[in-house]
């Protein structure tokens, strides 16, 4: 759970970090997918969740 805990807490600082640097490239990234499908976004959020579940076993082996 303490991992878990972690890995959200570092998805908050990487997030916040593109809001403050890129304020005007993240409207934009939100307008964008404001305009697609909800296919789309479910098909893009699970590539996005496989990938990372990849990533972190990659890690972790």
């Amino acid at each position: 759970m303490r991992d878990f805990a972690t890995a959200l807490a570092l998805v908050l600082v990487i997030e916040g970090c593109l809001y403050a640097l890129f304020p005007e490239g993240m409207r934009r990234a939100a307008a964008r997918a404001s305009g697609l499908s909800p296919q789309a976004l479910r098909i893009a959020g699970l590539v996005a969740a496989s990938l990372g579940v990849a990533l972190v076993w990659l890690v972790r082996h």
